[in-house]
């Protein structure tokens, strides 16, 4: 189920919506459990087979942050991400390992048939980031286990984003109030978002898929230079459009999250860029994978070795191809020359 679907928009929503209100205000905690158990359907709806894997994430990592607390927290932790990043690498990266060492090698091993679970890349991301956060006692352990399941499966943020922290909800988890001007802007975001994705992420998708289905012997110059912009175009509203519609729906369930794109088209590097652009994303790589490998503070080898490593995992993120691997560590190398001056020149030719 996608949220420009008629089924989610005149079904899903209205019920959701619908049953969430009829609950009392007061009674935040059964409004908690409605929102939960239509977050629950609603990845059912989408892969009836594998919600277990969702349910089974949230029960792990519940107990992981229990622990926490515990005087073996450091090996617990190390345990907690080998087997978060083991559930990702089953369900997303096995076929992908298998076919590029048959690939290599000629090992010939039969490729199995593994449904990757819808949004498993985002509810694994903020899964890790709530245990980490609880190891840092940044945030205390979630002693409600339906608290925590929602957090890690709520439905306007499953599929696409953003990537919500614990401690940005925990509050709202608890208390929160339901404003009117508050849900009036939800749906104001909602529509807004709804509309770029239909009206212009569509139309660009024409554009750019009637273009790259020839060769590119076929193809002239202006022709190509078309099909990139529209995918370009195209990624973007589709992108944004999610989370737009993502932050609206938030709104109208009283959570507020964090902006995910701030017209990163507009920036001046590629450094600029990833300030901009998938912001949940990047944050999330700079505070669990760049700071932890020593950030900005090492040498400017080691910190262009870090930054090669933390776009090659972020190109790898965005999908199990060596393309998104090019893509990422084609970004890495660009950050890495803009921290050897090519920046400062840009900005000098731009004034």
């Amino acid at each position: 189920m996608v949220f420009s679907s008629l089924i989610f928009l005149f079904f899903f929503l209205p019920a959701a919506l619908f049953c969430y209100y009829i609950v009392p205000q007061n009674f935040i905690r059964v409004r908690n459990a409605v929102l939960l158990l239509f977050s629950l359907f609603f990845y059912f709806y989408g892969e009836p087979r594998l919600i277990g894997i969702l349910i089974f994430s949230i029960l792990m990592n519940y107990l992981f942050g229990l622990s926490m607390r515990s005087t073996y927290r450091k090996p617990l932790l190390i345990w907690c991400v080998i087997a978060n990043l083991s559930l990702l690498g089953v369900f997303k990266y096995l076929n992908f390992f298998i076919s590029s060492a048959d690939s290599l090698f000629g090992l010939g091993i039969p490729v199995p048939d593994i449904v990757m679970p819808i949004g498993i890349s985002f509810y694994t991301f903020q899964a890790l980031s709530y245990v980490i956060d609880v190891y840092r006692r940044e945030v205390p352990p979630q002693h409600d286990l339906f608290s925590l399941a929602l957090y890690v499966s709520m439905f306007p943020q499953l599929i696409a984003g953003p990537i919500v922290r614990s401690h940005d909800v925990n509050v709202h988890l608890a208390v929160r109030k339901h404003l009117f001007a508050q849900f009036f802007g939800g749906i104001s975001r909602f529509l807004f978002g709804l509309s770029i994705k239909v009206l212009l992420s569509t139309e660009f998708a024409q554009i750019a898929d009637g273009v790259f289905k020839y060769a590119p012997n076929e193809l002239s110059a202006a022709g190509a230079w078309m099909g990139a912009i529209g995918y370009t175009l195209q990624i973007y509203f589709d992108f944004s459009g999610y989370s737009d519609m993502a932050i609206g729906l938030g709104k109208m369930f009283g959570f507020e999250f964090l902006e995910n794109f701030n017209y990163p088209y507009i920036s001046k590097s590629v450094t600029e860029f990833w300030r901009r652009w998938h912001i949940s994303l990047s944050t999330w790589f700079r505070d669990y994978v760049y700071i932890p490998l020593g950030g900005s503070r090492c040498r400017l080898r080691r910190t262009c070795l870090n930054l090669l490593i933390v776009f090659a995992l972020t190109g790898l993120w965005h999908g199990a191809a060596w393309q998104y691997v090019v893509f990422g560590l084609l970004h890495g190398i660009i950050l890495c020359m803009e921290r050897l001056g090519l920046r400062r020149a840009l900005h000098a030719q731009n004034y």
